[in-house]
């Protein structure tokens, strides 16, 4: 088995989070919330902050495929996915490969993964760091960092994190064709969580993965965009814990 960077935390039923490009500080906030009541395994992605990127996880279905594998070997089952951005990405692809019971429903928020003619997607990586908080938040002064005012070892490891998200998701850029259409047939539950004022990946893709689940709900959180669980964590973990209960029982706080 590939080794995985996984962080644990809490105990109880057991929630896997997946960060999206931003890195792990960006999941933070769940992970500590649902500690509280759960076992929460806070992955950081294969390639980013520094870790390894095995030559065998080259696509997002390897990623995918390697964090079943790690849930089956812990023999964990009934598991809440809960992934934010490309994490989400990830979670929808484990809801569709998973033929065994592993992942008991899935929580995307705000993810990639699916392309929409309608509501393009914009180039993400010819975005500068002003343009990115534009799109990604409804409040995109409380979050803008200027790159001159951050350290440059800070700097060094998003810019290598963007690196290795270009190759998960630059070709096809931010999606897979196929993956609508083979959630189809997944009857687990999925939450979709969406920030209203998202411009990366805007609510018609929330309301896109909802309509293509067998068993979903789409939840917009007003006063938010591409993070909501940042923007309006309250909101956000409302929704979450509700959520939760129903799949794993986990209790609602």
């Amino acid at each position: 088995m590939t080794s995985l960077t996984i962080t644990e935390s809490g105990s109880g039923p057991a929630v896997l989070v997946l960060h999206g490009g931003a890195g792990p500080f960006s999941v933070a906030g769940i992970a500590e919330h649902f500690a509280r009541t759960a076992h929460v395994l806070t992955a950081t992605l294969p390639g980013w902050n520094g870790t390894v990127r095995p030559d065998e996880i080259d696509t997002i279905a390897d990623l995918a495929a390697a964090y079943l594998t790690l849930l089956r070997e812990r023999e964990l089952h009934e598991v809440l996915v809960i992934g934010s951005s490309v994490g989400g990405w990830i979670a929808a692809e484990m809801a569709a490969q998973d033929r065994a019971g592993t992942v008991g429903g899935v929580a995307l928020i705000d993810a990639t993964g699916v392309w929409i003619d309608e509501a393009p997607m914009p180039d993400f990586f010819g975005l500068d760091a002003r343009a990115i908080a534009e799109y990604s938040y409804h409040d995109p002064d409380r979050f803008y960092q200027d790159p001159a005012d951050v350290p440059a070892a800070q700097l060094a490891v998003r810019q290598a994190n963007m690196v290795t998200l270009r190759h998960f998701a630059s070709d096809p850029y931010m999606h897979d064709p196929s993956l609508l259409a083979r959630l189809s047939g997944i009857t687990i539950p999925a939450l979709l969580v969406w920030g209203e004022s998202d411009r990366i990946v805007t609510p018609a893709y929330g309301a896109a993965y909802a309509a293509a689940f067998g068993n979903a709900r789409l939840e917009i959180i007003g006063a938010a965009g591409h993070l909501p669980h940042m923007e309006q964590p309250d909101a956000t973990f409302a929704v979450l814990d509700v959520f939760a209960n129903q799949v794993s029982g986990t209790p609602a706080r």
